[in-house]
């Protein structure tokens, strides 16, 4: 971990700003959170949180799919847009940054930034912790207060992850801006050969607008499509790896002999990229129109 930029990170107790103190951080009302062996700091005090992290299925899924390419254009213009938007960024947070895949992508390409990778992960947070050597990474629970200061991050990501509104235009510094991605309807189709998908809403990015009340303005949208042709061994990956592992069942999380077994799928990649600031002028996009 580098130095943290302060101020960043508040005590998750009283507040109060927390300072490095050797593999620590404290308070100067005593409280004090220890860095795990794998690098990153568990600031959920208390009972935790109600709400489950990603499991080491689920973790190792998404590495084996990651690790393939198969979301590298997505994790491209997750870069582009920031870069576009913010120019040479200082404090990045990534709410919901799993093994800090988008993060470290962004930090390849504008190596002076300072990565915040918060998740409620412990399993994931290990991997992102290696990743993300210069920055730091903290177990956190999106639906909470924010352990940051206001006006502390100048870009913040919002990749397929939880979106506390209220909390992002807080922490989010004047000019700063947060680049959200969201699926569209019928991405990830063709992968049925191997279990159950969730549904996608329509419209889904024009609610995470609407969502913040216009407190935050589209300054940019982008929908990026493509095909991917993925072995059924990484389609299952691709299924594992997020919430619809939970509803599959067992045989169709499994993996085993089986796994590459059969032709390459055809598979839809349907997002939407979109950016939001401070001011600034609306990309006119919010009524869902392709304009």
């Amino acid at each position: 971990m580098s130095a943290v930029p302060r101020p960043l990170l508040l005590c998750p107790v009283c507040a109060s700003p927390l300072e490095e103190v050797g593999q620590s951080l404290a308070c100067a009302r005593g409280h004090r959170f220890d860095a795990a062996r794998q690098g990153y700091f568990n600031l959920l005090t208390g009972r935790g949180s109600p709400f489950e992290g990603d499991s080491v299925e689920m973790v190792d899924a998404r590495d084996r799919f990651l690790g393939s390419g198969a979301y590298a254009p997505l994790r491209s213009a997750v870069v582009d847009a920031v870069l576009q938007h913010s120019g040479s960024p200082g404090v990045v947070l990534d709410a919901g940054a799993g093994t800090g895949y988008y993060l470290e992508g962004l930090v390849g390409r504008s190596p002076g930034c300072f990565p915040v990778a918060l998740d409620i992960s412990k399993i994931a947070l290990r991997r992102a912790a290696r990743r993300l050597p210069g920055g730091i990474s903290i177990v956190w629970d999106v639906w909470r207060p924010l352990p940051l200061a206001d006006g502390s991050v100048d870009v913040l990501l919002n990749v397929f992850a939880p979106r506390n509104a209220e909390e992002f235009v807080r922490v989010l510094a004047p000019g700063g801006c947060l680049v959200v991605v969201t699926p569209r309807p019928g991405h990830l189709s063709g992968l049925e050969a191997v279990g159950p998908l969730l549904s996608v809403p329509a419209h889904k990015a024009d609610d995470v607008l609407a969502s913040f009340g216009g407190a935050l303005v589209e300054t940019a949208r982008e929908d990026l499509d493509y095909v991917l042709s993925l072995p059924r061994g990484l389609a299952r990956s691709a299924l594992v790896m997020g919430p619809a592992a939970r509803h599959a069942p067992a045989e169709g999380r499994s993996g085993g002999k089986a796994d590459g077994a059969g032709a390459p799928l055809e598979v839809a990649a349907r997002f939407t990229v979109q950016v939001l600031a401070r001011g600034g002028r609306s990309s006119g996009r919010a009524d869902g129109t392709d304009g």
